[in-house]
């Protein structure tokens, strides 16, 4: 009889876990995000807490302004006058 009673509360157990976890999870998971969220996605603190969030909306007045700060030198590649291909690669076929 206490064979069947410890089955009973197993299955009992099993059963309200299997509808009360994804609840729980889900609630758990939420509130984790919503506190990441809220600290800017810093999982270890703020390491510049005095300083003022950045500013976009110059990013946004000068959207089809794009400034470069390097512009590599252009050289023409002139073939060269004696090159006459690639090695000969002989070729057997794997079975």
């Amino acid at each position: 009889m206490s064979f069947l009673t410890f089955l009973f509360v197993s299955f009992l157990l099993f059963w309200v876990l299997r509808l009360v976890l994804p609840y729980l999870l889900r609630y758990a998971l939420t509130s984790l995000v919503k506190k990441q969220m809220g600290a800017g996605g810093m999982p270890f603190g703020a390491p510049f807490e005095g300083q003022a969030p950045p500013r976009y909306e110059q990013a946004a007045e000068s959207a089809d302004h794009v400034r470069v700060d390097y512009v590599p030198p252009k050289t023409k590649r002139q073939p060269k006058a004696d090159f006459r291909g690639g090695d000969y690669v002989d070729f057997e076929e794997v079975k």
